[in-house]
């Protein structure tokens, strides 16, 4: 006799769930409803006591809320990446929420779906506010372009020795202190800068509670990833907060595809072709990494010899390949829980 099994595909929006409701036998019923997962609980719990249930939905606006909460009712839930969900030609030129969840329950039944991956609540919210603090610096550095722009239009040229990217307080003064033929162009630059000063304030806040938090919560792989040349108190804080826990990943390239940090590849029959950087990426992260590159070559001469061993090429491709090495070397020391010293890792041997 088979084994009863319950499958749901869920629509999910903010204020309305399409539901599609399938048995391992046959299709039961596909309507909508508010977005209560209380109530989806309810109705299965009603009509399908005892059932094993899956459940699956796309990642939206309204995160792993619907997750948790399905969970706690016993429910298996995958929450998914729209990308990787399959779909017919029909389904891509006939589309709305009702077709989109029974084709959710389809594949879910089919076994064809994969969830991504759902981090604990405490590594989400500290994801939200390192994200936040990257947010304020997108917002400084678009007001320090306003700022250039307003004087280059006037015509003001700002001093060679004060023209730096990290402004100091000389440079700060010195656009207080400027001299404007009307007062509307005075209270115009002012407001900017009062506006730097609040956002730039903000920062150095929320920065400080970012180390202080990571220090107190995830210290020893603080500590761990510190030791890497490159990777300092920010990157050190990204990875912990855009990762999670990185020993989840079995293998490297596992870890390698999640951030990033591989080649879009094309290959049809004897046509290879091997693109950029894979679009999917967790693009805060990348960006960071690449970055730290730079300054691992700098400061490690085992990352200064590999960076050389390639010379000839683009810089820009040698340093994806430095990131991809770098990234490794964080990979090896969470899972080895040893800290890295200049050329050695783990017994004399520096990770490929």
């Amino acid at each position: 006799m088979q084994t009863p099994q319950l499958y749901i595909g869920i629509d999910v929006h903010k204020k309305s769930w399409s539901v599609s409701i399938r048995t391992d036998l046959f299709e039961h019923k596909t309507f909508n409803m508010p977005s209560e997962p209380e109530k989806l609980i309810r109705y299965v719990n009603q009509h399908f006591k005892d059932y094993p249930v899956e459940c699956c939905y796309e990642a939206s606006c309204c995160g792993f809320v619907p997750y948790r909460q399905l969970e706690q009712a016993g429910w298996k839930i995958k929450v998914l990446n729209p990308s990787d969900i399959p779909r017919s030609a029909k389904n891509k030129d006939q589309k709305n929420d009702r077709i989109d969840c029974r084709n959710l329950a389809k594949q879910l039944q089919s076994g064809h779906l994969i969830g991504i991956h759902v981090p604990d609540e405490q590594r989400e919210q500290l994801r939200s506010l390192f994200r936040q603090k990257n947010n304020l610096t997108k917002v400084m550095r678009k007001l320090k372009s306003q700022i250039k722009g307003e004087l280059l239009y006037y015509g003001i040229k700002i001093p060679a020795q004060l023209d730096n990217v990290a402004w100091t307080r000389k440079m700060t003064t010195w656009l207080e202190d400027l001299e404007w033929k009307y007062v509307t162009g005075q209270l115009s630059l002012q407001s900017k800068l009062k506006h730097l000063s609040f956002v730039r304030q903000e920062w150095l806040i929320i920065n400080k509670e970012l180390r202080q938090y990571v220090s107190a919560c995830f210290n020893n792989d603080y500590k761990l990833l510190m030791t890497i040349p490159g990777v300092g108190p920010v990157i050190a804080i990204g990875i912990l907060a855009e990762l999670g826990d990185i020993r989840r990943f079995n293998k490297f390239d596992q870890l390698a595809s999640y951030v990033g940090i591989i080649p879009s590849v094309y290959s049809s029959g004897e046509t290879i072709q091997t693109r950029g950087l894979t679009y999917r990426s967790k693009g805060i992260l990348r960006s960071y990494l690449i970055e730290s590159a730079w300054v691992s070559v700098r400061r490690d001469p085992t990352m200064q010899s590999y960076y050389r061993s390639h010379a000839g090429k683009q810089p820009n491709k040698i340093i994806i390949k430095v990131a991809h090495k770098l990234l490794r070397r964080i990979w090896h020391i969470i899972k080895t829980g040893e800290g890295y010293k200049l050329g050695l890792v783990a017994g004399n041997v520096e990770p490929g």
